[in-house]
């Protein structure tokens, strides 16, 4: 089967939350449950650079590369031979490109909003540097996170291995119906975080007022990881 999407996901910020299970069931698509994770649900912010994208192999003008940021979290799916299917849920993704929430809305009713955005990120000597920077419910929302351009594979009983290796996305079509869609890349390393981070997002403005809490909590990880080349291929319906 031929990819729907190609691209590159680079340099991605995820910042992961223990949260109140109850907080997830009214996102939670049918047919799915909770990847709990050492006995916590868990949600992440995630940010990072959209490269070099191409729809069914022809890049479209003005939308090859550009930021994205979103707040997903993590599901299983139990198949009828036994097997598992791990993969996440998007509560809300974030571009500055009008066209590509659009389509993403009415073709797959995908959760994005087009907002205006800027995000980069530079290698500064032994440094990664990743800046973002967004405006939403009027004000301005930044991080900054610098880390050690030494990357890494973390092992595959690791926290980090579990938070940002998963093959499945899964959503909800404008029926009702719960969809499945597989993304294939190769497992991504990871940087060395610096102590040095700053964050000033309002969690409340930007998802809702059930997420303001997060303003105030720790994070339960932090990681960068450095990215790939990725497909997306086509969804369908989950049987």
């Amino acid at each position: 089967m031929r990819p729907f999407l190609t691209a590159e996901w680079k340099n991605l910020i995820l910042l992961t939350y223990a949260v109140d299970p109850t907080l997830l069931e009214p996102y939670l698509p049918k047919g799915l449950e909770l990847d709990i994770y050492k006995n916590k649900a868990f949600i992440s912010f995630v940010a990072f650079e959209f490269l070099n994208t191409k729809v069914k192999g022809i890049p479209i003008p003005f939308h090859i590369n550009f930021p994205e940021v979103n707040l997903r979290f993590y599901v299983r799916r139990k198949d009828k031979d036994g097997s598992q299917r791990r993969g996440v849920v998007f509560i809300k993704e974030l571009v500055p490109k009008t066209m590509i929430a659009l389509v993403a809305n009415k073709v797959y009713n995908e959760p994005y909003v087009a907002i205006p955005m800027e995000g980069t990120s530079t290698i500064s000597g032994k440094q990664v540097i990743m800046e973002y920077e967004m405006q939403i419910g009027g004000q301005k929302h930044s991080w900054k996170f610098i880390a050690l351009n030494q990357p890494y594979f973390p092992p595959e009983d690791s926290t980090e291995h579990f938070f940002k290796e998963h093959e499945w996305g899964f959503g909800t079509n404008h029926r009702g119906q719960t969809m499945h869609y597989q993304v294939e890349h190769p497992h991504w390393r990871i940087y060395p975080l610096e102590e040095r981070f700053e964050l000033k997002v309002d969690f409340g403005l930007i998802y809702g007022e059930q997420w303001s809490f997060l303003n105030l909590q720790i994070p339960y990880n932090i990681m960068v990881a450095e990215g790939s080349p990725i497909k997306v291929f086509p969804g369908a319906v989950l049987e």
